[in-house]
């Protein structure tokens, strides 16, 4: 396994345990004490986490590039539910819809009426959600499951041979030079796929993302048609992003 691998797998139990032990990853990831403690050592010069005794913990308590197994995640309640309502406005009755996994986009999903509409998806709560919906033609992507997301070469074939108006996104930094990015490589290639596939694509993430980076980049911001956030991004951030030719609502 690549130290790259080996980085993403590391995040990813993180942000499932909160903590780890040097022990138990060289178990599951089958490397030598010596060469997980390099891993962590790399990890915590990123500022992804803080050495403790025998392991690590993550750096910040909200570093969550896709949700946990049991439930969604409320952090941001407020802004999750101003940037929905947004979203929203740019759906109308019979669009061709993607919503990409996420607390942001699953608050999307809650407030879509039962309307004659189409939604692809990858997330098994926005799944749940819409499943009661009988106007909403909800389409599932095949895949193996990540946690709360459906992963895996089927689903992004299918993917990309769809006719997708509008995909909405979610991403755990927002950076001008980074662009979009998380912290797990199995999910870009579905991220890419809607990109790549729909006419119009939006970023939908609060204001606490922008200027951060996390582990991998999908997405250049050029390549999206804007970013849907809430009200608390500063006047000084708006003016960098809009001069950069960012597109923000």
């Amino acid at each position: 396994m690549n130290p790259l691998r080996r980085y993403e797998k590391i995040m990813e139990y993180l942000l499932t345990h909160k903590e780890v032990t040097v022990a138990d990853l060289s178990q599951q990831l089958q490397v030598t004490g010596k060469t997980i403690r390099e891993d962590l050592t790399k990890l915590e010069e990123q500022g992804l986490i803080v050495r403790v005794h025998g392991g690590a913990v993550l750096a910040h308590s909200d570093q969550f590039g896709i949700l946990p197994s049991k439930e969604p995640l409320a952090k941001h309640p407020t802004e999750k539910t101003e940037i929905a309502l947004k979203a929203l406005k740019h759906i109308n009755t019979d669009d061709i819809i993607a919503l990409d996994g996420g607390s942001t986009t699953l608050e999307i999903a809650r407030r879509l009426e039962d309307v004659p509409l189409t939604v692809i998806t990858n997330d098994v709560y926005i799944i749940s959600e819409l499943a009661t919906k009988n106007h909403i033609r909800l389409v599932v992507p095949g895949g193996y499951r990540v946690r709360n997301m459906l992963a895996g070469p089927e689903g992004v074939s299918y993917v990309s041979q769809l006719n997708i108006q509008k995909a909405f996104i979610s991403a755990t930094g927002v950076h001008l030079d980074h662009g979009l990015s998380i912290y797990t490589g199995d999910l870009i290639p579905f991220k890419r796929a809607l990109i790549e596939t729909s006419l119009e694509v939006y970023a939908v993430v609060d204001h606490h993302k922008f200027g951060q980076t996390a582990l991998r980049t999908f997405s250049s911001l050029q390549e999206i048609s804007g970013i849907i956030t809430d009200a608390g991004l500063s006047s000084e951030t708006i003016t960098q992003y809009e001069g950069a030719g960012v597109t923000l609502l």
